[in-house]
């Protein structure tokens, strides 16, 4: 436990952070692709590193790293950018590769005498972002609120979460060590923020891919021959059908009616599932946002700073009455500025930590201080508050009688179809529907995928006949308010159509095929021809081309028919008014452009902007820098084979760890 938390209430700020951040998991996939292929032989073990002593010796020295470290960590990252759990196998790699960046990168800073100590985290989390989480008004929230937020944001003990935080110092203090001489000159600064504010305004003629396309008109022998030359293509083109027979029947045709719910067994389905009737806290909010870019400024930091100060004060002067009025005023979060600043009841894990805290934390009516997120300032009103409990059976009543009743239904619906086959095996489909007042239907031939008609649902059949043999028993299948029992009764296998049955499609492919040396080929005809009569417009006219106008456009700018500038054509902006492109083939169009203004920015805007893009480019050269470093690093270790990953263990599925 950080228990020097509590030694001094002067430390009004504190951090939580994500102990591998996403953009170190993004670095080690770029510098360290794929590394390392040896095993190791516990399965729970995802690599172990081994270290070497003076001069590269190998001592018996290692770490490990687990399977479950790594599955922890790529859990937080998903949580961290709010993406879907389905994307943690997918996450593995990532964390498990930037769990070995760490060791190396740790390795590295305790040979060069880099470490952190415990008044290092002190410091860390005094100079941080969140003290206001941690200590509002200056006072330290305790020790069991303070180990609840880190399991809850992080799923992590107070040690692991301080012992992160010494290593992510340690890193950091490194990547300074290594890159922090890295300097660049005002002209360097000059140059970079006039090539990313240059703006340009051009004519462009435009030759569509769909107009080309249309004029590529080949002769039936083109065609065949063409067919031939690409049997393998169209060997299966034609796709496998089957036909089936089958009984349907819908719930309402079960014998017997619907099934009747006794209120014991909703008694027992209630205290059974309580958990799906247990309302989570709630709180409704509203807030005032003076909105603050990532990337602001000290002085534009201040200035929002103030603002919103200001209107704090005067929030406090009515005691919140004028909120909803400020808030439509003043509040820069356009979902909510017209309503008051209104967000409503929210539950926890919607809304970022910092202001979940303070929203939860506070009485109905309170309005908080300043709280700072990535947003910005904001002002918030707790309005109301809602324990967590559970509904009482009385309030879910219906609805466990609906769910019972449909369960059993379907039952009931199960149970009568499986009869039903049963019979229709001895007896065969048509005397069995005969039987029980049903009649017998035999469908078209249809593809996978297909949709029957006269069925709620018939995609589980479609399936399940496409795996079904010819000829077989019954078998059943769900239909979504009933089931059908069916048998395959023929089956026509993926085939090659005849030239003339597919002559379209076989027009179509081979248009596709000849478009991108066509729309090549024309584009530079035209660019040519451009410049020949140094005229775009007459060039446009003779190919056909249509001209049109960019409008004053920057790199990053979206231009009809090319797309962004600095994606497509960035080759635009080192030409000089008058002067005209070669030919741009965007994939969808191919394009002539000529320039007709290019304006710079001026001494002002340079200055003005000045100190954000050196920043830009420190940071850049700096991050250059430490990747060389890394990339040196990495191949250190895997020329010496210090680096092992168990393959078995990262083949296992998430989940699957005993």
């Amino acid at each position: 436990m950080i228990r020097f938390l509590q030694k001094d209430n002067r430390f009004v700020k504190a951090i939580f952070i994500i102990i591998i951040s996403v953009a170190c998991i993004t670095m080690v996939v770029t510098l360290i692709p794929g590394i390392f292929n040896n095993q190791a032989s516990n399965s729970d073990v995802y690599a172990t590193i081994g270290y070497g002593g003076i001069l590269g010796h190998f001592l018996p020295a290692t770490d490990t790293i687990t399977m479950t470290d790594v599955q922890q960590l790529a859990a937080r990252v998903l949580q961290e950018q709010g993406m879907p759990d389905a994307y943690l196998q997918f996450m593995i790699p990532q964390a498990g590769q930037g769990l070995i960046q760490q060791h190396l990168e740790l390795d590295a800073a305790h040979k060069l005498g880099i470490h952190a100590t415990n008044n290092d985290v002190r410091h860390f989390l005094h100079t941080g972002v969140w003290g206001q989480i941690l200590f509002p008004h200056g006072k330290f929230i305790g020790d069991q609120a303070y180990a609840q937020l880190i399991s809850q944001q992080f799923n992590m003990s107070r040690a692991q979460f301080e012992n992160e935080i010494k290593k992510q110092i340690e890193e950091n203090r490194l990547r300074n060590l290594i890159s922090g001489a890295v300097t660049v000159s005002p002209e360097e600064v000059q140059a970079a923020y006039t090539t990313q504010a240059t703006k340009i305004n051009f004519q462009y003629a435009v030759l569509d891919s769909d107009t080309l396309r249309k004029t590529i008109n080949p002769t039936d022998a083109q065609l065949q021959k063409y067919f031939k030359d690409n049997a393998g293509r169209y060997a299966q083109a034609i796709p496998e059908t089957r036909t089936v027979q089958y009984i349907a029947f819908d719930n309402t045709q079960v014998p017997g009616g619907a099934p009747k719910v006794t209120d014991a067994e909703i008694q027992q389905y209630y205290n059974q599932n309580q958990s799906q009737y247990q309302v989570p806290e709630e709180v409704k909010v509203r807030h005032i946002l003076i909105a603050v870019s990532q990337s602001a400024t000290p002085a534009q930091v201040a200035t929002a700073k103030a603002k919103a100060q200001k209107i704090l004060d005067q929030l406090r002067k009515d005691n919140g009455k004028n909120f909803a009025q400020l808030a439509k005023k003043y509040s820069d979060d356009p979902g909510s500025a017209s309503q008051g600043g209104e967000l409503g009841w929210i539950k926890r894990g919607v809304t970022v930590p910092a202001f979940q805290h303070v929203a939860f934390s506070q009485q109905p009516g309170q309005i908080s201080g300043l709280v700072r997120t990535q947003f910005g300032f904001h002002i918030i009103q707790t309005e109301a508050k809602q324990a967590a409990h559970l509904k009482p059976l009385s309030d879910v009543k219906a609805e466990i009688l609906s769910t019972l009743t449909q369960q059993e239904t379907a039952q009931a619906a199960q149970a009568y179809a499986l009869q039903l086959a049963k019979q229709a095996a001895q007896e065969g489909l048509a005397k069995t529907a005969a039987a029980h007042q049903l009649s017998v239907t035999t469908s078209s031939p249809f593809q996978q995928g297909a949709n029957l008609p006269n069925m709620q649902d018939s995609s589980k059949l479609v399936s399940e006949a496409f795996t079904a043999k010819k000829g077989a028993k019954p078998e059943i299948a769900s239909t979504g308010n009933g089931f059908a029992v069916f048998q395959v009764t023929n089956i026509d296998p993926a085939h090659a159509p005849t030239f003339a049955s597919y002559k379209s499609q076989i027009l179509s492919d081979y248009r596709n095929d000849q478009l991108p040396g066509l729309l090549a080929e024309k584009t530079n005809e035209l660019a040519a021809k451009a410049h020949q009569l140094n005229s775009l417009a007459q060039a446009a006219k003779q190919m056909g081309a249509t001209l049109m106008t960019s409008g004053l456009v920057g790199r990053t700018d979206q231009v009809p028919e090319i797309g962004e500038l600095e994606q497509v054509a960035p080759s635009l902006f080192t030409l000089t008014p008058g002067q005209m492109s070669k030919g741009i083939n965007t994939g969808r169009s191919g394009v002539v452009a000529q320039i007709t203004q290019k304006q710079l920015p001026d001494a002002a805007e340079i200055q003005a902007h000045f100190e954000a893009t050196r920043q830009q480019l420190l940071s850049q050269e700096r991050d250059q820098m430490f990747a060389v470093f890394l990339t040196n690093l990495e191949h250190q270790y895997e020329k010496q084979g210090r680096i092992h990953i168990n393959q078995n263990a990262a083949a296992i599925p998430v989940g699957s760890q005993g």
